[in-house]
């Protein structure tokens, strides 16, 4: 009996094919989507393959393509662009955002450009303080490094997705949250701000989008299996860490 990963795992999954076919079996590999009433693989073409769970032989999990730094890098300058706060500034490599009401993800400082450095932080801190703001960093992981057992107050995932195959959808957009904005390196990305939904998705293909993300709390593992049956997969963890001046992270 097949044992089944999570959903939004890569895999590589042989089944057998309607009978009479030639070859008996085949191979699907991908990032898992569904798994009842049939088994749902999306390719690396954007493709979704289909199949019933009776039909699968042999199954293995894979391990996903890693992410560069540079990707990480280029896809949290586009989510900063569709959440720039009231106000922002850059201080040494650090984009310093705030607005009172805001999430973290518009409220705290982020090393985004490649100069960034963590002695920076007590300005940082300043400047935060001068606002009456609680100063907080936002670390997307390998962007800067943190010491071992540094506490986050609180941890997202940043899950993504392509939108190769999804059809435009009415330009209007509807009750959900969502912006289109474009990454240092061209793509065109429409972020959500919660549980990702098809509707979302198609809304930011008619305005150009060709890959989209979500941001999601760590443990919001019911939205985390919902973004992963609409084809979104893990590209890196962001933590928010409470700042302080002597902090050395």
């Amino acid at each position: 009996m097949v044992s089944w990963p999570d959903l939004g795992t890569r895999v590589t999954v042989r089944y057998r094919r309607p009978a009479g076919s030639v070859p008996p079996l085949t191979d699907a590999v991908g990032h898992l989507l569904a798994l009842d009433p049939v088994v749902r693989v999306r390719t690396k073409t954007g493709a979704v393959v289909e199949f019933a769970p009776a039909d699968v032989v042999a199954l293995r999990a894979l391990t996903d393509a890693p992410v560069r730094t540079s990707a990480i890098r280029a896809l949290e300058h586009a989510a900063a662009a569709a959440r720039p706060g009231d106000e922002h500034a850059w201080l040494d490599g650090w984009l310093l955002r705030s607005g009172r009401g805001a999430g973290p993800a518009a409220n705290s400082a982020m090393p985004l450009d490649i100069s960034a450095r963590p002695a920076a932080i007590p300005e940082i801190v300043t400047w935060y303080e001068r606002r009456g703001l609680t100063p907080r960093l936002a670390i997307p992981e390998r962007l800067l490094a943190l010491p071992p057992g540094t506490a986050a107050e609180h941890t997202e995932q940043i899950l993504v997705c392509d939108l190769a195959g999804v059809p435009p959808g009415p330009p209007d957009g509807g009750t959900w949250r969502a912006a289109v904005t474009e990454a240092p390196d061209g793509t065109r990305w429409v972020g959500l701000a919660a549980a990702p939904r098809e509707e979302a998705l198609a809304w930011g293909a008619s305005r150009g989008a060709t890959r989209a993300y979500v941001e999601l709390d760590d443990r919001d593992t019911d939205a985390i299996a919902l973004a992963a049956s609409l084809g979104f997969r893990l590209h890196h963890r962001r933590r928010y860490i409470r700042a302080r001046p002597l902090d050395t992270v």
